[in-house]
């Protein structure tokens, strides 16, 4: 018998969120645990997506436009992809009943407005004792912070970007 889910959020400026996430994913797995990851507003080909596919016993659901979304200017179909991550974040928690699972950038679904706390909060809450849940994203709110058992902040003290270095294929997406 596994002992009781616990609450992981990954958040902060600094890059590396996903990452511990999908790390954390890697570890399960080779526990012969089941993975769900919904990924939020993130609808581009990462490079790890084509190789998180290929992983037994992990899902992955990316929801969201190929192109990035400001602060806004959402959209009809942002709103509708946040809703189909939601739908699949329900699945994996309450159908399937995955042992891990990930939202990944729902903190920022959220803090644009393409989510409604309460529903996330219901998740949270009402999850089944068994799921070990993984929250990422830059702005989570209080009520998601105090439900963390673990608050893994990453923050940034230099980046690249800040001297334009863009975005490097296989190093930052």
């Amino acid at each position: 018998m596994r002992d009781r889910g616990l609450m992981h959020v990954y958040y902060g400026t600094g890059k590396g969120k996903t990452t511990a996430a999908m790390g954390l994913a890697i570890r399960a797995l080779g526990a012969g645990f089941s993975v769900g990851m919904v990924q939020f507003m993130k609808g581009y080909p990462y490079s790890e997506v084509a190789l998180l596919k290929k992983l037994n016993g992990l899902e992955l659901v990316q929801t969201g436009r190929p192109d990035y979304v400001y602060k806004g200017e959402e959209t009809d179909e942002d709103l509708r992809e946040a809703a189909r991550g939601m739908e699949a974040a329900r699945r994996f928690v309450y159908k399937e009943v995955r042992d891990l699972v990930i939202l990944d950038e729902v903190s920022v679904a959220l803090d644009y407005g393409l989510l409604k706390e309460d529903d996330l909060l219901e998740l949270i809450d009402n999850r089944p004792e068994s799921v070990e849940l993984v929250v990422t994203g830059r702005y989570p709110s209080e009520a998601i912070l105090k439900r963390g058992d673990y608050l893994s902040e990453i923050v940034s003290r230099r980046h690249p970007y800040d001297r334009g270095v863009l975005s490097r294929n296989g190093i930052d997406h």
